[in-house]
C-alpha cells in the first residue's frame, strides 16, 4: 500500500489520489484516511499496481477563519517551540530538566506580563484614571457612571468592575486551552512495547500525550493569572490603607491577604519546579486533586480580595497611575532577561557536548533567541496596545503634555512602544540586505543555469536562466534564517535594555526629550504616538493575514510553515498556546499503518511531502521495529534536516535520522535547488544507500522540445509527484519492499493492537 500525506498547503484527497471519486474508509471530518472508489472492492494487488491511501490533516490548521484570533497568542507559541530547541547533549537528564525549567518559567512569565497589561488598561487607565477624573469620564459615555455614581464611584469599587476584564480573558483562554485539549490532543498513541536503546525522542511511547503535563500546567498558568489580578488589587489599596487616612483593621486584612497572595505565588512556583514533562509511557492518570484545587483556590482569594477592594474607604481618591504599576513591568523585563540569559547558558553547555554533526541553530543558542523574541513580541503587544488604549482615552492631548487628563500607562509601556518604530527600520535594513542578497546570487548563477540542461540543443535565454537563477536565489535565502533570528533578537534586547534605562528616569520618552535638542523632541515623540497606531495597525493585519492564510492556500504555501512549525510540538511549556495537531494526525498514521500491517501482512509506502514528510517520519518512530521492517518512506520537499535538524536538534538531529534510517528497509529523499523548505537530509549509513537523490532539475526542461512544446514552470516547493523521479522512486521503494518470489509475509501483531482495533478500522480487508 502507498500512504500519501500532504504539507502544509493543504490538498483534497481528489488531488492527492488523481481521481474524482473518492471515498472516506476511517476518520472524520477533522482528519480522515480516503481511498479511490474503485478501490474499495477487494481483488488481488500486485507490486506494481499497490492499493493507494490518502490522509487528510488540513482541517486541524485550517477550515475556520476565527482560528486566526490564535494569532494573538504567538508569544505564547513562540515560547513553546523554545521549550523543543535544546541542543542534543550528551550532559544527562539533570541538564535537559534545567533547560526544560527555565523554558517553563520564562512561559509563565508571559502569562503574569498578558495579566499585567490587561489590568494596566482596565485597572489603571480605565478604572482608575480615566474614571476618576470628570473631564475623561465624560468623553466615553461607558465609563461615566463609573464617576458619576455615588457607590461605584468609589476607586475600590470602580477596580472590582475593572478587573472582569482580566478575569474573563483568563476564563477564555482556560476554556480555549480545555476545549482544544478534548478536540486536537487527547488521540491515544499505538498500544505498544518499549524498546531498549532507540535513539530517537520522538519514539518514545508517551511523546505525543503529555494529558496530565498540560492539565498542570493549564491549572498554573490559570492561577499565575488571578494570583497577578490579585496582586494588583493589593497593592492600589495597600498603598491607602497603610497610609495616614487608612484604617488599621482594613490594613491588618490586606496584610493577610497579601501573605496568602504571596503563599499561593510559592506554592505555584514549586509545582513548576517539581512537575516538568514526562514521555516514557502515555500519561494516562487523573487530573491530581492539587491541580484542579490551584485555579479554584487562586479564585477564592481573588473573590476576597475583590471583597476586601470594594470596602468603603472615607477620603480615598484616585490621582496619578495605579500604585506599583510603574515598578511591576520593569521588574518583569529583569526577570525575563535573567531567564534568558540562564536558559542561552543552559543551551550553549549542551551544545558543547552535542554530537558530532549537528548543525543548532546560532551554535546551540536558537532557543535562548527565540525564547527573547517572544518576551519582546509580549511586551510589544503589551506596550502598543496599552499606549493605544490611552491614546484613545485621552486624544486631545500629545505623549507628555502636562494639561494632559490621565497620566497615562506606566512608564515601561511607553518606552515599549516607542521601541516599535525603531526595531520596524531595523527589520526594514535587514529585508533590503536580504533583496541585495538575492540580486547579487541571481548574477553569480544566471550564467551557470544552461549548463545545467546538457542534453537539450536550445539556445541560452538570459530571461529563463535570470529567472531560474532568482528562484534558486531565494530558496538559499532560508540559509540565512538563524542570521535573521540572531539580528533580531540582539537589537530586541539592545532595545530592551534602552527601555529599562528610560524606566528608571520615570519620565515617559516624550518627557525625557523635553528641553533637549528640538530634532530629538520631534523623534521621541513620533517613536512614542506611532508606536501605538503602528501597534493598533499591526493587530489588524495579523488578523487579515491569519485569516487569508487559513483561507487561501496560496498564502498558507507562503507563511503556513511558520505556523504549522509551531503548532506541530506539543504545548509543554505554555498551556495558552494555539493546539498542537500532530498529537491527532501522528497517532492518525501510526494507528492506521499499524493496523493494515497486522491485518494483512502486508508492505507499505508512506509518502510525505513538506510537513506532510515530518508527520509521517513521527508517526514511523512510534511503531515497533517489527512494523517498521515492512514500511519504506518517500519523502519530497522535506524540511527533516534543513529546518528541523537545525532548529530542533534534540529530536531531528544527525543522530535521529541515522537512527531512522537504520530502522526502515529503505528511505528516498527528493528535493529541489528552488525549494525553499525542503531540502536534503543529509543521512548516509555504512554501505546503504544515500537517502538522498541528487537535486531534481527545476524546471524539467530549460526550453521547448517535442515533448514540452510549451515552457516547463518553475515548481519549487509544489508538485514533486509531477517530476518522473517521483515515479521512479517509488516504483523503486516497492520493488526493495517485495518479499522472495512464491513467499507471503505473515501478518504480526508485534505491537499488540486490540484486536477490536484492527476489526473497527475499515478498509483493511484488502491485500497489498
Amino acid at each position: 500500500m502507498e500512504l500519501l500525506v500532504h504539507g502544509v498547503g493543504g490538498a483534497t484527497p481528489q488531488e492527492m489520489l488523481e481521481d474524482a471519486r473518492t471515498t472516506r474508509i476511517t476518520g472524520d471530518a477533522t482528519a480522515s484516511v480516503h481511498r479511490r472508489t474503485d478501490d474499495l472492492a477487494d481483488r488481488p494487488w500486485d507490486d506494481a499496481r499497490p492499493v493507494r491511501e490518502a490522509y487528510s490533516w488540513s482541517n486541524l490548521t485550517s477550515g475556520n477563519g476565527a482560528r486566526a484570533l490564535w494569532l494573538l497568542l504567538l508569544p505564547f507559541m513562540i515560547v513553546n517551540v523554545a521549550h523543543w530547541m535544546r541542543p542534543s547533549g550528551r550532559t544527562g537528564a539533570r541538564a535537559n530538566r534545567r533547560y526544560d525549567l527555565l523554558v517553563r518559567l520564562t512561559a509563565l512569565s508571559l502569562t503574569v506580563l498578558l495579566t499585567a497589561g490587561a489590568c494596566a488598561v482596565s485597572l489603571d487607565l480605565v478604572a482608575w484614571q480615566c474614571g476618576g477624573v470628570e473631564s475623561c469620564a465624560r468623553g466615553a459615555s461607558w465609563i461615566e457612571p463609573w464617576a458619576t455614581h455615588p457607590w461605584w464611584g468609589q476607586p475600590g469599587r470602580r477596580l472590582l468592575l475593572g478587573s472582569l476584564l482580566p478575569v474573563a480573558l483568563l476564563c477564555l483562554l482556560w476554556w480555549l486551552s480545555h476545549r482544544t485539549w478534548s478536540a486536537y490532543e487527547s488521540a491515544s498513541p499505538p498500544v505498544r512495547p518499549r524498546t531498549d536503546g532507540e535513539d530517537a525522542a520522538l519514539s518514545l511511547p508517551g511523546f505525543w500525550y503529555g494529558r496530565v503535563l498540560v492539565a498542570r500546567l493549564r491549572a498554573g498558568h490559570t492561577a499565575a493569572g488571578l494570583l497577578t489580578v490579585a496582586s494588583a488589587l493589593l497593592f492600589a489599596t495597600g498603598a491607602h490603607d497603610r497610609g495616614p487616612d487608612g484604617d488599621p483593621t482594613v490594613a491588618s486584612t490586606g496584610l493577610l491577604l497579601t501573605a496568602f497572595t504571596l503563599a499561593g505565588w510559592l506554592v505555584l512556583l514549586v509545582g513548576q519546579i517539581r512537575h516538568g514533562r514526562s514521555e516514557d509511557e502515555p500519561d494516562e492518570r487523573a487530573e491530581p486533586p492539587a491541580t484542579r484545587a490551584l485555579p479554584w483556590g487562586a479564585m477564592a482569594l481573588l473573590v476576597l480580595v475583590l471583597a476586601h477592594t470594594a470596602w468603603h474607604r472615607p477620603g480615598w481618591t484616585s490621582a496619578g497611575r495605579l500604585p506599583a504599576g510603574s515598578e511591576v513591568f520593569p521588574a518583569l523585563v529583569v526577570a525575563q532577561g535573567v531567564l534568558v540569559v540562564a536558559l542561552a547558558w543552559a543551551a550553549f553547555r549542551l551544545h558543547r557536548q552535542a554530537r558530532d554533526g549537528e548543525r543548532g541553530a546560532l551554535a546551540g543558542l536558537g532557543g535562548a533567541a527565540v525564547a527573547l523574541l517572544a518576551c519582546a513580541l509580549g511586551g510589544v503587544f503589551t506596550g502598543g496596545v496599552t499606549q493605544r488604549i490611552a491614546d484613545w482615552l485621552d486624544p486631545s492631548t500629545v505623549p507628555g503634555d502636562p494639561d494632559a487628563r490621565i497620566a497615562g500607562p506606566p512608564v515601561m509601556l511607553s518606552w515599549e512602544a516607542a521601541a516599535i518604530p525603531p526595531l520596524l527600520l531595523v527589520l526594514l535594513v535587514l529585508a533590503l540586505v536580504g533583496v541585495g542578497r538575492v540580486l547579487r546570487r541571481r548574477r553569480e548563477l544566471a550564467p551557470t543555469v544552461r549548463a545545467r540542461y546538457p542534453e537539450e540543443s536550445c539556445a541560452p535565454d538570459a530571461d529563463r536562466s535570470r529567472r531560474i537563477a532568482s528562484a534558486v536565489a531565494r530558496a538559499e535565502l532560508t540559509e540565512s534564517a538563524p542570521s535573521l533570528v540572531g539580528w533580531i533578537a540582539g537589537v530586541s534586547l539592545l532595545l530592551g535594555l534602552g527601555t529599562v534605562a528610560g524606566t528608571l528616569t520615570r519620565e515617559t520618552p516624550s518627557q525625557a526629550a523635553d528641553g533637549g535638542p528640538v530634532p530629538l523632541q520631534v523623534v521621541a515623540d513620533a517613536c512614542q504616538a506611532l508606536g501605538s497606531w503602528l501597534m493598533g495597525l499591526g493587530v489588524i493585519l495579523l488578523l487579515a493575514l491569519g485569516r487569508r492564510a487559513y483561507r487561501d492556500a496560496g498564502a498558507r504555501r507562503t507563511i503556513g510553515i511558520l505556523w504549522d512549525v509551531g503548532t506541530f510540538w506539543p504545548r509543554a511549556a505554555h498551556p495558552f498556546a494555539p493546539p498542537c495537531y500532530a498529537e491527532r494526525a501522528v497517532p492518525d498514521l501510526s494507528w492506521r499503518m499499524g493496523t493494515w500491517i497486522d491485518a494483512t501482512g502486508g508492505r507499505l509506502v508512506i509518502s510525505g511531502h513538506s510537513q506532510g514528510s515530518v508527520l509521517a517520519a513521527a508517526a514511523v518512530w512510534q511503531l515497533d521495529t517489527a512494523t517498521r521492517s515492512r514500511i519504506a518512506l518517500l519523502t519530497h520537499g522535506s524540511p527533516l534536516e534543513r529546518l528541523y535538524g537545525r532548529w530542533f536538534p534534540a529530536y531531528f538531529g544527525p543522530g535521529a535520522l541515522r537512527a531512522l534510517h537504520r530502522d526502515l528497509p529503505c528511505w528516498r529523499n527528493l528535493w529541489r535547488r528552488t525549494d525553499p523548505i525542503g531540502g536534503p537530509v543529509r543521512v548516509a549509513e555504512g554501505d546503504q544507500p544515500p537517502v538522498d537523490r541528487p537535486a531534481l532539475a527545476d524546471p524539467l526542461h530549460y526550453g521547448r522540445n517535442l515533448r514540452s512544446p510549451l515552457p516547463e514552470p518553475i515548481l519549487g516547493h509544489g508538485d514533486y509527484a509531477a517530476d518522473p523521479a517521483f515515479t521512479e522512486e517509488r516504483a523503486a521503494l516497492m520493488r526493495r519492499l517485495a518479499p522472495e518470489p512464491g513467499k507471503r509475509l505473515p501478518p504480526q501483531g508485534a505491537h499488540a493492537l486490540p484486536a477490536r482495533a484492527v476489526e473497527s478500522t475499515p478498509g483493511t480487508e484488502a491485500g497489498g
